[in-house]
């Protein structure tokens, strides 16, 4: 059976204009590409489209090729159809060879969010949350010794809970299209850390500057988690 002409292939008469062998591509393209999720999707048929509209729509191969069509012996058009045959197969293997890239990179992805970064974000929520609610038990009495063995109890515990998500956050290495959100992950943490540091000055000098700095790096924190949490939901 005689190979389609890159005109067959598109769908258009061999005097269509660029204009029509364009829409021609488009429509087809739109028609078999494997990512439509239709019914007609096809690996080999956009190959062989991609592959006639990169000739005739190319105005200047277009004329070489129509030329070579005019002057094609039996034999030149075996090797002809050879030759459009392997093209086929290499622009298939190409594509191929994408499409398992493409998929290997977001199996990296989902993994390192179900991994890395959801745990992390957990813990950090865990050390965030309650500070409302500490302070405003412990200023009822600043010096009331039970009140501020309660507080220093909350800070011990956000110590554990960081380690915990420093070493989560260690346990694997992001993928590259994931890095703002592993920046925005490891400055929060550093605040996180630095806010109990400061935290934990007051509980020692009752000097409250410590308090209010230990806040505000917790208020940044809380921003930082936001935005990663934001930039997660544009990897979807």
């Amino acid at each position: 059976m005689a190979q389609p002409t890159h005109y067959q292939t598109l769908e258009v008469h061999e005097t269509a204009t660029q204009a029509e062998i364009k829409r021609a591509y488009r429509r087809l393209a739109k028609q078999f590409h494997p990512d439509s999720q239709t019914e007609t999707a096809s690996h080999e048929r956009i190959a062989r489209i991609n592959n006639a509209y990169e000739v005739i729509g190319d105005p200047s191969r277009r004329v070489m090729y129509d030329q070579e069509r005019q002057g094609l012996s039996g034999a030149s058009v075996e090797d002809s159809a050879a030759q459009r045959a392997k093209r086929t197969a290499d622009m298939q293997d190409i594509y191929r060879k994408q499409r398992q890239a493409h998929q290997s990179s977001e199996a990296q992805v989902d993994a390192w969010l179900k991994l890395v970064y959801a745990p992390v974000d957990r813990l950090m929520a865990k050390v965030m949350s309650p500070l409302k609610a500490e302070i405003r038990k412990l200023s009822a009495d600043p010096f009331d010794d039970d009140l501020m063995e309660g507080f220093q109890a909350y800070l011990d515990q956000c110590r554990t809970w960081l380690e915990q998500a420093r070493d989560r956050f260690q346990s694997m290495a992001n993928p590259a299209n994931t890095a703002g959100v592993a920046a925005d992950i490891y400055h929060c943490l550093g605040q996180l850390e630095d806010g109990v540091e400061e935290m934990e000055r007051f509980t020692v000098s009752y000097e409250e500057s410590y308090l209010h700095t230990g806040q505000e790096l917790f208020r940044i924190a809380r921003q930082l988690r936001q935005e990663a949490k934001e930039r997660v939901k544009r990897l979807a």
